[in-house]
């Protein structure tokens, strides 16, 4: 299996120099060849594949005013062409946005293969380097010595701080013990995450937290003057800032997930419009601050690495509404409406624990049945649309989701 370790780097000035020159020029690839492609694509009504990229990067190095492209290691300009295809062809298979073009002023990376770095004992060589990059190695248990990357990456986000990623294909670390126990999962703001048992997840809410300090430091860099030091200096603050929320929100998701991988077999969660969601600008911040499509992904990989089942069901599954006990389909449920007694049996049911149970009824007995919840968490646009008709007597699929359908 594909796996990564990411290092903070500590480049000399010569390499950072390098390294910068080297992220200029692969931003500027990006952008010329994006241009190339989307004018060819409006005009012509013609894709571009990556051999004619690769022939226009050609032309491009050959100009006089782009002569500083021959500069740098020519492995990180290829490498950006083949990112920029995978991005053009998730598009086209509407997985993905459209590609944006790249700023200076947000996260520099390039991507070197062994034909651009050298990897002995630990110790790291990039191409047009005199002497080896220096980095942490954060993982003690693993001697970096044994390890054989085939793909480095060196990137900077937008507070400064510098960062390796090592790519490199290791063996499954095998299955974890079985527990023999199911888990199904909602999602939401107050709660982070209730669970088919019962349990609430407190969401620690962190931008919310930091949004005073946030606030400040945006106003004072709003105050300085456009492309003086000053407002480099408060730029990197207000990085600094989200890269603290950022790392702690990546903590709290990794140990969330991981604790659900480790205590249960089978893990179901919801598929979530959440890009529908954030057009709701009364909720969009909190909803982002949550990471709930960063951590579906987590739970994804985590069970896939080690051994556990992981299922997705339809976003149009009605969960809040359905009586866990008996069946019972309400009508309509508000938002607000965070406890409800059901009319035929008369059980009292938390909303986000009965949604939970529901979750993990749907997806165990879809599984089971061979239906279209898969296990794997397939994007919404690769899974078939579930086809059962919901209390209005209109099919689920031709319902448009744009927001947290139920």
């Amino acid at each position: 299996m594909r796996t990564a370790y990411r290092c903070r780097a500590y480049p000399t000035d010569e390499q950072a120099v390098n390294l910068a020159r080297t992220f200029g020029c692969v931003r500027k690839v990006w952008n010329e060849i994006l241009e190339w492609r989307t004018k060819r694509y409006r005009v012509d009504a013609v894709r571009t594949n990556y051999a004619e990229a690769d022939r226009h990067l050609t032309e491009l190095k050959r100009r006089p005013e782009l002569a500083f492209l021959n500069e740098v290691s020519a492995v990180p300009l290829q490498q950006t062409l083949r990112h920029q295809y995978k991005a053009l062809t998730s598009f086209f298979a509407r997985r993905s946005r459209y590609p944006r073009f790249k700023s200076r002023n947000s996260r520099q990376a390039a991507t070197y293969t062994r034909a651009a770095f050298r990897w002995r004992g630990g110790t790291l060589w990039l191409a047009k380097q005199s002497e080896p990059l220096r980095f942490v190695w954060s993982w003690p248990d693993i001697d970096p010595a044994t390890l054989s990357p085939s793909l480095v990456t060196v990137s900077r986000d937008a507070d400064g701080c510098w960062y390796v990623t090592l790519q490199l294909d290791t063996d499954a670390p095998g299955e974890l013990p079985a527990t023999g126990a199911a888990v199904g999962l909602d999602v939401g703001i107050n709660s982070f995450a209730t669970t088919s048992d019962g349990d609430k997840i407190p969401n620690p809410r962190l931008m919310e937290r930091k949004q005073r300090n946030l606030a400040r430091y945006q106003r004072r860099m709003a105050r300085t003057e456009k492309g003086s030091r000053n407002r480099e200096k408060a730029r990197r603050r207000v990085a600094r800032a989200h890269a603290r929320v950022r790392r702690a929100r990546a903590n709290f998701l990794h140990v969330t997930s991981t604790e659900l991988i480790r205590r249960y077999d089978v893990v179901v969660v919801e598929d979530l419009n959440v890009s529908g969601m954030m057009r709701n600008h009364r909720v969009a911040r909190a909803i982002g601050d949550c990471g709930w499509s960063t951590f579906r992904a987590m739970l994804g990989y985590k069970a896939e690495k080690w051994g556990r089942r992981f299922v997705v069901v339809d976003r149009y599954f009605p969960s809040s509404k359905t009586c866990s006990n008996c069946g019972h389909l309400l009508a309509q449920l508000s938002l607000k409406t965070r406890s409800w007694t059901c009319p035929s049996c008369r059980t009292r049911h938390d909303r986000d624990v009965n949604a939970a149970k529901n979750i993990l009824a749907e997806g165990l007995s879809a599984t089971a049945c061979g239906a279209d919840v898969r296990p794997g968490g397939l994007p919404s646009g690769d899974r078939p649309r579930s086809r059962k008709p919901d209390s209005r007597g209109l099919e689920s699929g031709s319902v448009r989701a744009e927001g947290k359908s139920r």
